[in-house]
């Protein structure tokens, strides 16, 4: 997760791993967030979603291209946590995009699925 450009999450099935799960820490964004610290969420699910907003996005999946995406404003997410106990969490803006963005990888979707046209996809500026 830390090994790419702003790395915040990652999802199970990009380490090949079959399972649903993800991990999710935006304490050390280059975006300062409101955010729940490090998160381990097994099978989450997104109960409910609010607003829609546009933003940009990378992945380690595709490591040289980021694109606008958008995603739900906010959302409430269920997980089950490391002990196996269910948690819920509503979480908004930047968090709320990473989650959102990770739970697709649990699908099999990446963020370039979801760009609204070709021109939102951009190749990834040296750091």
């Amino acid at each position: 997760m830390r090994a790419g450009p702003g790395g915040v999450g990652i999802a199970a099935p990009q380490v090949g791993m079959n399972r649903r799960l993800i991990v999710v820490d935006c304490r050390e964004s280059r975006r300062p967030c409101k955010n729940h610290g490090l998160l381990l969420m097994a099978n989450p699910v997104v109960v409910s979603s609010h607003g829609e907003r546009l933003g940009r996005e990378g992945c380690l999946s595709v490591p040289d291209w980021v694109g606008m995406v958008p995603r739900a404003a906010s959302a409430c997410i269920r997980f089950d946590d490391l002990q196996g106990q269910t948690q819920e969490i509503t979480t908004s803006g930047f968090e709320a995009r990473v989650i959102l963005h990770e739970i697709d990888h649990l699908d099999g979707i990446l963020f370039i699925d979801r760009i609204v046209s070709g021109k939102d996809l951009m190749r990834r500026m040296a750091d």
